[in-house]
């Protein structure tokens, strides 16, 4: 007789599970809190990137969309180490060692985007925002290639398409209010006054970014402001759920991925929009200018590295200052090169002919600082070194106290453009401990009976920042550890 398997949430890392469970021969059910339009959790928010470890350009090619895009002869995908992929993790780690969650996900990306392709999830290169053109071909940089076909809400509507086509079923507007357990196994959910038995539940409903109290508790009082990019629907109630059985808390209750986002944004990531456009509020071409606070001054090297290994920490930083905001600040030659979110009809930005009256309309920023600031930047760029936004190219500020490592070019072409940005949360860094199989683990080491988790609530995948695209790959691997599992044990 087959297992009986629930699943809380149907976001990505929900629907590996779901898949691997179904495709284990497990009878399973998915439960999501919200309704129909806003199931997927923050899966349908995301651009549905995916960061994996591969050797050879070769390895993408069985897993795209469209293998005869004529572009793909003249690209260079280059390749992505797992070597490389773990030094990546480790710049967020503040000199810890790599934890066992970050060699599971650096060990098994591959393998677990690998097998959703082969469940029909397919993917498209990110020529938008991954790749620059240099001497007629397309430079991909960052360890960053693929992209889900149609990106988040693409990656959702493929993973729901397989689940259910291994017999899976998805119940929505069915928010999980309790676990059921018997002699310290757990033996099913509630759902209000409902009791649904299984052999295994899989939490995997998110963390706590939508909790405005939590995110205070937990991250620090300016987190109340944060403006939330995802789902309203992941408030935390896995984790209170796992806790109440005994979970240890694990991993990094303080940290979170943040994103620079339009200060004029709604909560939630606009939900008058459709899915797909939501990401549009993400501004993250910092590095091709400067950004400055309300006293009109710096606050981060902008150009340290690649933006993908610096968004999740500048979201924070934004967030941090006086407040909670800070203007990007752009010339004309680089216009062409910032991401389609800056050009997108929603978009709040000011713009001037000038340095003096761009400063002016600088909203709750001291301008005379400001000016300085853009002139004193201007003066101390490097002019010798060639501009190149494919690599790390050393085009650098000199003698300030905060300069800017790469990609320093004078802000002095006019129209000149300014953007109001926040900090946006996206998911929480901290959760429970699972062991090799997923299950959720005691505080002495010991796993509960019949309770899994992936996701957001596993802890210990990241620390102080993360490089972007492995969200997504983690719950895959963890979600397909769990499912499995869930379904085998």
């Amino acid at each position: 007789m087959s297992k009986k398997i629930i699943i809380v949430g149907s976001g990505n890392a929900a629907m590996s599970a779901g898949i691997a469970a179904a495709e284990a021969g497990a009878d399973v059910m998915m439960l999501e809190k919200a309704g129909p339009e806003l199931a997927g959790g923050n899966t349908k928010y995301t651009a549905g990137a995916m960061r994996f470890a591969y050797d050879e350009a070769d390895a993408l090619l069985p897993l795209l969309a469209d293998r005869d895009d004529p572009r793909i002869a003249v690209t260079d995908f280059g390749s992505y180490s797992c070597e490389v992929f773990s030094d990546h993790l480790l710049r967020f780690n503040a000199g810890r060692p790599l934890s066992p969650e970050q060699r599971a996900l650096v060990d098994e990306s591959y393998d677990a985007v690998a097998w959703l392709a082969g469940h029909g999830v397919t993917y498209e290169p990110i020529y938008a925002r991954q790749s620059f053109r240099k001497d007629g071909r397309y430079v991909f940089w960052g360890g960053l290639t693929l992209a889900a076909a149609n990106e988040g809400v693409g990656l959702f509507d493929m993973e729901l398409a397989a689940f259910q086509r291994l017999g899976g079923r998805l119940r929505c507007e069915a928010g999980v209010t309790g676990l059921l357990a018997k002699g310290g196994r757990v033996t099913g959910v509630r759902v209000d006054e409902e009791e649904i038995a299984a052999d295994a539940v899989v939490l995997a409903c998110g963390g706590f970014e939508a909790n405005e109290r939590m995110r205070a508790e937990q991250l620090g009082g300016d987190w109340a402001r944060a403006k939330v990019r995802g789902t309203p629907y992941n408030t935390g109630d896995g984790l209170d759920f796992a806790w109440a059985l005994g979970a240890a808390r694990y991993g990094s209750y303080e940290g979170c991925h943040a994103t620079p986002m339009d200060l004029h944004m709604k909560d939630y990531g606009n939900l008058d929009l459709p899915p797909i456009e939501r990401k549009n509020y993400r501004k993250i071409c910092y590095f091709l200018g400067v950004m400055v606070n309300a006293r009109g001054e710096r606050f981060v090297d902008e150009g340290i590295n690649f933006r993908n290994y610096t968004y999740a920490q500048f979201g924070r930083a934004v967030l941090e200052q006086p407040g909670h905001f800070a203007w990007q600040i752009f010339d004309a030659k680089v216009m062409d090169l910032l991401y389609g979110e800056y050009h997108f009809e929603d978009a709040h930005f000011i713009e001037a002919g000038t340095l003096e009256a761009l400063v002016e309309k600088l909203d709750g920023v001291d301008a005379k600082a400001a000016l300085r600031t853009l002139n004193g930047f201007n003066d101390a760029v490097d002019f010798a070194t060639p501009f190149d936004p494919t690599v790390l190219d050393g085009k650098s500020t000199k003698g300030l106290a905060l300069n800017k490592s790469n990609w320093a070019q004078t802000i002095d072409t006019p129209p000149f453009r300014a953007y109001p940005v926040t900090g946006g949360i996206t998911f929480t860094y901290g959760g429970v401990k699972v062991d090799e199989f997923g299950r959720v683990l005691r505080s002495d080491g010991s796993a509960i009976d019949g309770l899994h988790a992936c996701g957001e609530m596993v802890g210990g995948v990241f620390f102080d920042g993360y490089p972007g695209g492995s969200g997504l790959t983690s719950g895959v691997v963890f979600g397909r550890r769990a499912g499995r599992s869930a379904a085998r044990l």
